[in-house]
């Protein structure tokens, strides 16, 4: 019995392609950033080490019902 070819992208081949497709573009995104990173880190200082009370953990808090 002898297989026949399939024209196109068989699923292997497909998942590679995807596979480096990602990493492209995670790699695009990184190289070709914004800096809207570093502007949302929070400033450090000695008396901001610790635990803090955010809006989002308030809101965190009011879903679980703490």
């Amino acid at each position: 019995m002898q297989k026949s070819e399939k024209s196109g992208v068989n699923r292997r081949d497909f998942f590679r392609t995807a596979t480096l497709g990602s990493a492209a573009a995670a790699g695009a995104a990184i190289a070709f950033g914004s800096d809207e990173a570093e502007a949302a880190e929070m400033p450090t200082s000695p008396s901001a080490a610790g635990y803090r009370e955010t809006a989002h953990v308030k809101t965190y808090y009011d879903l679980a019902k703490f």
